[in-house]
């Protein structure tokens, strides 16, 4: 497969990715957005998100582990594709592997908090967990 292909064909799968996990694939504001609040790296800019999009680019495969994980897809499968490794977008662990928005949005929260109200945020977490678990 050539590089224009390759490419093509990546972003094909990030785009059907993004839909899974039922984020548009028509926002490469969005893309480069919530990218950059999971990536502890340099952030990237929305034109790097945009490439990546419409088939200019791929991400680089720090990057690229990152988006499958965000994403709850096989990092090889978002890279080379294959049937095997097609995520259907209702697999148990897809939902397991990647926080929603709101939760990257929780935890910000939750990091611009004293320590003290932090702790208190932790523990009521905990117990919620808890009395979850003893249903």
């Amino acid at each position: 497969m050539n590089s224009s292909n390759e490419r093509e064909s990546f972003s094909e799968r990030l785009q059907q990715a993004l839909r899974n996990a039922h984020y548009s694939p028509d926002s490469p504001t969005r893309l480069a957005r919530e990218f950059n609040i999971r990536f502890e790296g340099r952030p990237i800019t929305v034109h790097a998100a945009r490439k990546w999009l419409v088939g200019e680019a791929i991400p680089t495969q720090e990057k690229l582990r990152m988006i499958a994980q965000w994403l709850g897809v096989p990092a090889e499968w978002l890279r080379f594709g294959g049937s095997e490794h097609a995520p259907n977008g209702s697999g148990e662990g897809a939902s397991n592997a990647r926080f929603e928005s709101a939760d990257v949005k929780l935890i910000a929260d939750l990091q611009r908090l004293d320590e003290h109200h932090r702790q208190i945020a932790r523990e009521f977490i905990r117990m919620l967990v808890r009395m979850n678990y003893q249903k």
